[in-house]
C-alpha cells in the first residue's frame, strides 16, 4: 500500500525531505508520491513520515 497526497497540499515541501525511500516529488501543481516507492516508511519509521509532518494532512492512505 501507498500513501497519495492530495489537492489540499499548500506545496510546503516539509514531506520531500522526510521520505527515506525518496518517494516524494515537486508535482505540477502539488507535491505526488511515486507509489511504487512508498512504503508507507515500513522498516523505516513506525508512522509515515510526511503524514506526520504534514501540515495540512493531505498524506493520505490511496
Amino acid at each position: 500500500m501507498a500513501l497519495k497526497i492530495t489537492e489540499d497540499c499548500a506545496s510546503c515541501g516539509v514531506c520531500e525531505p522526510e521520505c527515506p525511500n525518496k518517494a516524494i516529488s515537486e508535482g505540477d501543481e502539488i507535491y505526488v508520491i511515486d507509489a511504487a516507492k512508498c512504503t508507507e516508511c515500513k522498516g523505516y519509521h513506525d508512522e509515515p513520515q510526511c503524514a506526520s509532518v504534514c501540515p495540512v494532512d493531505a498524506c493520505v492512505k490511496a
